[in-house]
């Protein structure tokens, strides 16, 4: 059961094909969604990660996008992620990360 003040986060495959993250990225949140997102991405042949509607994250929403982008490039599909919100893009730049990941504007 979920609580209201409890960070949330949500992975959906829109009809498009793209996939919709949703809600708090943190070192809470990431192990449930890691693992919902490999499983998810299993079946598609591209991956593209609208990030637009993440309120909220912290340095594991960060490590966590690196970890996406090396499963995607270990199974030979296209990865790139879309519409980050400001505070996570800090991070990303912060750690320099923005020279290797697959960043787009959306």
């Amino acid at each position: 059961m979920h609580r209201e003040d409890e960070p949330r986060i949500v992975l959906k495959r829109r009809e498009d094909g793209c996939f919709i993250l949703s809600g708090t990225l943190t070192f809470k949140t990431v192990p449930v969604i890691w693992r919902q997102g490999l499983d998810l991405f299993g079946e598609a042949p591209s991956l593209m990660l609208d990030l637009s509607a993440i309120k909220r994250s912290d340095s594991a929403g960060v490590a966590l996008l690196v970890e996406w982008m090396r499963f995607a490039r270990s199974h030979n599909k296209p990865i790139s992620y879309i519409n980050m919100p400001q505070q996570m893009l800090a991070i990303v730049r912060a750690s320099s990360l923005d020279a290797i990941l697959p960043l787009t504007r959306g």
